[in-house]
């Protein structure tokens, strides 16, 4: 290989300009839907990561630490141990050249412009679930299953998981001191790092998460992070994460115990320390952690399994200072990408509640239309159209004509708060927008029917109240008896209880 050591040299920077010309001119070439702007990006992705491997080589090769190119360079000179000979190691050069090319004609010196065109066209190979349909939406059905049936999660519908994952300062601290905590939150900066590479491959991650890191730092340092309020320093005696008593304020056993034996408990339990014993062996064991650091403390104190690495419970103690931070540390990372990720997130939602309010024969119905669009768009490649006016387009894929957009009022728009503040344009999308499943999804939600009563209103306030006055003007479940209870005169007519009343008081019954 040394041999041939600076004709490797001369083919890597060959390599590398030509991968800098087709990643400019793939560029140039605006891609018409989102399946070709994920494989133009994955395209000049890979050519990026080629590049960068091929410098490595080349950065290698000049470091020279085996004195390869230096011998190679000066053999080029005719410089042998016998004398110059500068003809011969010229020849003999030419020679070697030749041999190299032989053996790897891709190292040639031709015109590829055509093979590199072929590179243009070509569709890189990414993997998406059917869920997450080439990238528009999340699929975080295993994780969701992961935090419905843990300790620190919560019974609820996948929708409303997708508004609560992205919020992790919102569990309560000591649950997340578990082994289970610590595997669902790499599970979801595990998820979440890869569906962002797939969907944003251009993007440099490690330096977003360096700037996360750094910003990270210097909260935990003041004890500013979010939920971890009071994890900021550690002063090697009581873990700041746990601190339930302060016992700076206290200066004997005696004092401690005026605290009762619940609160006791509580204290030690977070702290590892053994619960049981009278209130004056509760104090006398906690007392023990204002001069003491834990990690001295003889092993009797702790209870069964608190210093184990294998231990679930809410107060590992000896690694919870160590543990807090990384997990701190992954909960800002999850964080950031949410909020790179917070427009496909929104998307989602939207996705799921609507599928909710579909029959199985309408999502397929749906799907088939989505397939066929992606397809027609792809196939698509006539120049974009000349609308400054952004008017909407109409059946035949143009413009629709300025006074039809003021005729129907387009340029209105309607705001409804059922609806999650959602925009409508013009009066008919306004009216038609009551029956269609957002708004009917938003009255499940407040528990109202969505009848005619409730047309035109758009308030959540105004919907309530006038909900109320309903039910109080039916009379929901209530019993009338001046009206509903019946009498009967001698004739047999048929009286409510008020008009028989009234009647007999005239004396006309």
């Amino acid at each position: 290989m040394s041999s041939t050591l600076l004709e490797v040299t001369r083919a890597s920077h060959e390599e590398v300009e030509r991968l800098e010309r087709l990643i400019v001119k793939d560029l140039q070439n605006g891609p018409t839907s989102n399946r070709d702007r994920l494989y133009q990006n994955h395209r000049v992705r890979n050519m990026i990561d080629t590049i960068t491997s091929t410098t490595e080589k080349l950065i290698e090769i000049y470091e020279d630490k085996d004195n390869a190119r230096k011998d190679e360079i000066a053999a080029l000179g005719g410089q042998t141990a016998t004398g110059t000979n500068v003809f011969g190691a010229f020849y003999d050069r030419l020679k070697e050249i030749r041999e190299y090319h032989r053996k790897h004609p891709v190292a040639r010196v031709v015109d590829a412009s055509e093979e590199y065109e072929a590179l243009l066209k070509e569709e890189p190979q990414i993997e998406f679930s059917g869920e997450e349909a080439f990238g528009k939406y999340l699929d975080m059905h295993e994780l969701y299953n992961q935090y419905i049936n843990s300790k620190f999660g919560e019974p609820i519908e996948y929708s409303a998981y997708l508004d609560i994952f992205s919020l992790p300062h919102k569990i309560p601290r000591k649950l997340k001191m578990t082994r289970q905590y610590w595997e669902y939150m790499e599970n979801l900066l595990e998820y979440l790092i890869y569906f962002f590479q797939r969907i944003e491959p251009l993007q440099d991650l490690d330096r977003i998460f360096l700037k996360v890191e750094n910003e990270f730092e210097e909260k935990w340092s003041n004890g500013k992070v979010q939920g971890w309020e009071d994890d900021g320093q550690d002063d090697g005696h009581v873990p700041a994460q746990h601190i339930l008593i302060d016992l700076d304020y206290y200066s004997t056993v005696e004092e401690l115990m005026e605290l009762g034996p619940d609160k006791l408990k509580e204290a030690l339990g977070a702290l590892g320390l053994k619960t049981g014993g009278t209130v004056e062996q509760r104090a006398e064991r906690l007392f023990l952690t204002k001069h003491t650091p834990l990690e001295k403390l003889d092993k009797k104190h702790f209870a069964k399994g608190s210093r184990r690495s294998e231990q679930n419970g809410v107060a590992a103690v000896p690694q919870q200072s160590d543990n807090s931070k990384e997990i701190a540390l992954m909960e800002a990372k999850v964080q950031k990408l949410c909020d790179e990720l917070e427009e496909t997130i929104a998307q989602t939602k939207d996705n799921i509640v609507k599928k909710q309010a579909l029959t199985y024969e309408e999502i397929e119905a749906e799907r088939e239309e989505e397939d066929t669009q992606a397809d027609t768009e792809s196939d698509d490649e006539e120049q974009q159209i000349y609308n400054p006016l952004k008017l909407p387009m109409g059946w035949d894929g143009k413009p629709i004509p300025y006074w039809l957009y003021k005729l129907h009022g387009l340029g209105q728009e309607f705001k409804c708060e059922i609806c999650g503040n959602s925009s409508y344009w013009g009066r008919r999308a306004f009216e038609r927008h009551f029956k269609e499943w957002r708004h009917q999804h938003g009255m499940r939600c407040l528990g109202i029917p969505n009848t005619k009563n409730f047309n035109e209103i758009t308030s959540i306030e105004e919907a309530q109240e006038l909900w109320k006055k309903i039910q109080e003007r039916q009379g929901v479940n209530k019993w009338r008896p001046d009206l509903e209870e019946e009498y009967e005169d001698r004739e047999g007519n048929i009286y409510n209880k008020k008009t028989y009343t009234d009647l007999q008081r005239q004396g006309l019954i």
